[in-house]
């Protein structure tokens, strides 16, 4: 090992050791041989311990008390007054902000100003004729072409197709998120339970809405004593009678009396039109048409219509059994020995709409021992 890289201590690398013991060494006494050194004592008669002592000032040359110098202290307080002098009482120009804009204020320095008198417009500059140095052969450096600045991924992220499908992408993860129950249709409100609740209190109010206020079909009764009456009002002279054997035909008015139920039904029911046909029961021909407009019906009760309808038939001659049928029921009662005419025997069907369905109903029936209700000349 290197004598620089050795400890400072000697024995610990086997040199001879000294005399001395350091631990069972009095080192309050003092080696044969030294020197007795008193140690500096302190001295308790200096100014800092003997507060009757007199500092020198040495300014004023006298001797002063050691007590508060207020000279050796700044002033606690202003003591200038606080009001302007007479020069700032005497000045009454107001400050211009503008002055250093407009060139109205004082000028400081008159080194660069001595011509200035405002303003200066600048001529215009011509352009220079060209030098030699320009118009001498110039080389043309290629210059290679920079790369692209968005990557194809960013290219493509800004197609329309991209977009189509970032949102498509969008509406399958709020549909996934919304079904587990993670979010709602409005922010975090409305979510899949609460909408399951909502649509089943929806479905029940609408379904006791429809129960009260869907009209129901009625039922129709005919009046078996007198179901075909004489016409009355206008409609009696809207349609004239007639009855020919040259051409064979006949008409005549007539209003067939029928009784609607509507007991079924919580609200008023409004019929949009009421259409009947009447047939020949005995050969199907169909001997009249009614109409009836618009009609609204109380509920819970039993009303009675009275239906316009106009026979009108036309034959080929008078040997036609539809208009023989028909003439035989409505002749004059003295061309007949007892008195007696033939009962009428038709079919009537009635075609309805109703405010509120959207389907056609129709209801019919068949009457075999009706009376004509008009009764023609003894001379037909």
């Amino acid at each position: 090992m290197d004598s620089d890289r050795k400890s400072t201590v000697s024995s610990f690398y086997g040199a001879r050791k000294t005399s001395l013991d350091a631990l069972n060494s009095d080192f309050s006494q003092l080696p044969p041989g030294a020197a007795s050194v008193r140690p500096r004592e302190r001295d308790d008669s200096s100014s800092f311990f003997n507060p009757d002592r007199q500092s020198m000032d040495a300014l004023n040359g006298g001797r002063t008390t050691p007590g508060y110098n207020r000279n050796s202290f700044f002033p606690g307080a202003r003591e200038e007054p606080l009001k302007g002098g007479r020069d700032e009482e005497e000045q009454t120009d107001a400050w211009d902000v503008y002055a250093d804009f407009n060139n109205a204020g004082p000028k400081y320095s008159t080194a660069f100003t001595q011509n200035n008198q405002g303003y200066h417009q600048l001529a215009p500059s011509t352009p220079k004729g060209d030098d030699a140095s320009t118009t001498g052969p110039v080389e043309m450096v290629t210059v290679p072409a920079l790369g692209a600045e968005w990557k194809r991924e960013e290219l493509h992220d800004m197609t329309k197709g991209a977009r189509k499908q970032k949102k498509a992408e969008s509406r399958r993860e709020f549909w996934k998120q919304w079904n587990r129950g993670e979010r709602g249709l409005c922010g975090r409100y409305f979510t899949r339970k609460v909408f399951v609740f909502f649509l089943f209190g929806l479905c029940v109010a609408i379904a006791l809405v429809l129960a009260f206020t869907i009209p129901r079909v009625p039922s129709f009764a005919f009046n078996d004593k007198l179901p075909i009456s004489n016409a009355t009002g206008d409609w009696k002279d809207a349609v004239p009678t007639v009855f020919s054997r040259i051409p064979a035909n006949f008409s005549f008015p007539a209003s067939a009396s029928i009784q609607v139920n509507t007991n079924d039904n919580y609200l008023p029911i409004t019929f949009k039109h009421i259409r009947a046909q009447v047939f020949d029961l005995e050969t199907s021909r169909l001997v009249g048409t009614g109409d009836m407009g618009k009609q609204t019906l109380p509920a819970k009760s039993f009303p009675e219509i009275m239906i316009p309808l106009n026979f009108t038939y036309i034959a080929s001659n008078d040997t036609d059994q539809t208009w023989l049928n028909w003439y035989n029921s409505c002749k004059n009662k003295i061309l007949v020995q007892d008195g007696k005419r033939d009962a009428l025997q038709f079919r009537l069907v009635l075609d309805f709409d109703i405010l509120g369905l959207t389907t056609t109903h129709s209801a019919s029936t068949q009457i075999s021992d009706a009376a004509c209700p008009i009764e023609l000349p003894s001379t037909i």
